[in-house]
């Protein structure tokens, strides 16, 4: 088994209306300091996998497919056996 934690976040410029909602909220909480957040997804993928390369490949395909809209959103990704 290959467990992938997959990262989607929105690309620098584009416009993050939940982080900038949750920036102001912070700093209505007090935590003047932060300046700026970022709103994203993160999965959890567990693949039946012959080996790390396949893995690679599939969640790879996955998020070009389906995980992540590579027009405003970069994505990474990691993998751990076991």
């Amino acid at each position: 088994m290959i467990r992938a934690k997959v990262y989607v976040t929105l690309k620098r410029g584009v416009l993050d209306p939940q982080g900038e909602t949750v920036r102001g909220a912070l700093e209505t909480l007090g935590f003047a300091e932060v300046q700026d957040v970022r709103i994203g997804k993160f999965m959890v993928i567990t693949l039946n996998a012959v080996n790390r390369e396949d893995a690679t490949k599939s969640v790879e395909e996955m998020c070009k497919k389906l995980l992540a809209n590579p027009v405003i959103e970069d994505y990474r990704f990691e993998l751990e056996e076991g």
